[in-house]
């Protein structure tokens, strides 16, 4: 790593590079590799974050981009203590690391940093900025959305949208992308914002929330064609017409039985190793959930009364640029268990089943929110009916998902779209997370954003 990141005090412009969750700086070398080959030391100076490693991204967005912000203002001000000058800034974050870069741009807002730079890139690669939970039908989906969020301290009730951030009573993922706060009006002063999403075999983080989308095109590629970017070796899309019906379907099966029977029975050892390991990994998962909460709640309280080393009652500034219009916070208390099926209706209305708790909750939101959060809710609802679709059908978001959304598309992303084939662990693939076989085709990924996206 030592190799691609720092630079000279000839160069200009700092790129700062964030790691997702249970990461680690080298996670990043890929992405600092591919960008010192295209600029040298002397053009781009190269901070990778370090502060958040490990179980350190257990600890939340919020402190995640404390720590963050912490180490860009460290590192502008050791570069000019040196001699050098940083006159523009980027910043990648890749997974969670894209949240988390959000949050820290918000805060070098308010601190007054981002004045005395220009603000160049922001890219996120596999970065679900909707969140985590999945919005399908049935009681698996269901207990993912409630275990998952409560096993991964902080940042997984974050990513999974059950928390009430500060006291806002909203979930920090509706407060990143509200248009009056400081996150939304530092991301806004940066010229160019890049996303790449995997369409298929993300596991961490599915395509409508890397692509920022109410919709996902790419759920049964056997019946779409396909539109790749020329020159990119099948695996960049076009960002404005990634997908069309019209692809033949897939030719029937007509291997001879004894083969089939074959192929099964080699599955056999397989299937058996599933059956006892699964059981063993959900129980030391668990359990591993379990002391990580323990540290993660420890690492929080010396956070907080500034003992971990960030200077904590700097960064906890005013979040608003301007008041908000009306005071909506009972309207979110509900939505973290509203995805119980899979797309909306063809009039654009959801119904919703239960809440975190496991109360009934009725079509119109109601379960003593009241008069102002049924309003809420209808008004969030007619907002998500009057997005363009683009003939696919919508899926059962929940109305603060909607609302975000709309606010992040007003930044004009530059969306891209990416099929990582030879390997099924896209999410680590689409960055080069290590080097292994099958992961080239994130190397292509990576070329194309630093020859094409990349404002120097």
């Amino acid at each position: 790593m030592a190799d691609y990141s720092g630079g000279s005090l000839e160069a200009d412009h700092l790129c700062v590079l964030v790691h997702g969750l249970w990461g680690n700086p080298n996670h990043m070398a890929s992405v600092a590799r591919a960008l010192r080959a295209q600029y040298p030391p002397d053009q781009v100076y190269i901070l990778v974050a370090k502060r958040n490693s490990g179980s350190f991204t257990y600890d939340g967005i919020e402190l995640g981009g404390e720590r963050v912000c912490l180490e860009i203002e460290e590192e502008l001000e050791a570069i000019k203590s040196r001699g050098g000058k940083i006159t523009k800034l980027s910043v990648v974050g890749y997974s969670l690391g894209g949240l988390v870069a959000r949050y820290a741009i918000g805060l070098l807002f308010a601190r007054g940093v981002l004045d005395g730079v220009e603000c160049m890139n922001f890219t996120a690669f596999a970065s679900p900025f909707l969140g985590v939970r999945t919005p399908l039908r049935g009681w698996a989906n269901q207990i993912w959305n409630i275990l998952g969020a409560r096993t991964l301290c902080m940042s997984g009730r974050q990513l999974f949208g059950i928390d009430k951030f500060r006291d806002t009573g909203k979930p920090l993922l509706s407060v990143l992308a509200d248009p009056n706060s400081i996150f939304m009006s530092g991301l806004a002063k940066f010229k160019r914002h890049t996303l790449y999403a995997n369409i298929v075999n993300d596991r961490s983080a599915v395509y409508y929330t890397t692509g920022i989308s109410k919709t996902d095109p790419f759920t049964d590629l056997s019946k779409a064609k396909v539109h790749y970017l020329p020159g990119w070796q099948d695996v960049v899309l076009y960002p404005q017409n990634p997908v069309s019906a019209g692809a033949p379907p897939p030719a029937a099966n007509t291997e001879p039985l004894p083969a089939l029977a074959e192929k099964w029975a080699r599955r056999v050892p397989f299937v058996l190793a599933l059956t006892l390991f699964i059981p063993l990994g959900v129980v030391a998962f668990l359990v591993n959930s379990a002391v990580q909460t323990v540290r993660s709640s420890r690492r929080v309280r010396l956070h907080e009364r500034g003992l971990a080393g960030v200077p904590v009652k700097d960064f906890r500034v005013n979040l608003w640029i301007k008041e908000i219009r009306e005071a909506v916070e009972d309207a979110y208390e509900n939505l973290n268990s509203s995805q119980n099926q899979e797309y909306l209706d063809d009039g654009g209305s959801a119904s919703f089943a239960g809440n975190e708790d496991g109360e009934e909750v009725d079509s119109d939101g109601s379960s003593g929110s009241g008069p102002a959060a049924r309003r809420i809710l209808a008004l969030e609802r007619k907002q998500s009916r009057s997005l363009d679709a683009g003939g696919f059908p919508t899926l059962a978001l929940a109305p603060y998902q909607f609302t975000a959304i709309q606010a992040l598309d007003k930044l004009k992303w530059r969306k891209f779209p990416v099929w990582i084939h030879k390997h099924r662990h896209s999410h680590a693939a689409i960055i080069v997370r290590m080097d292994k076989p099958g992961f080239e085709e994130g190397h292509v990924v990576l070329r194309h954003w630093v020859t094409e996206e990349f404002l120097v």
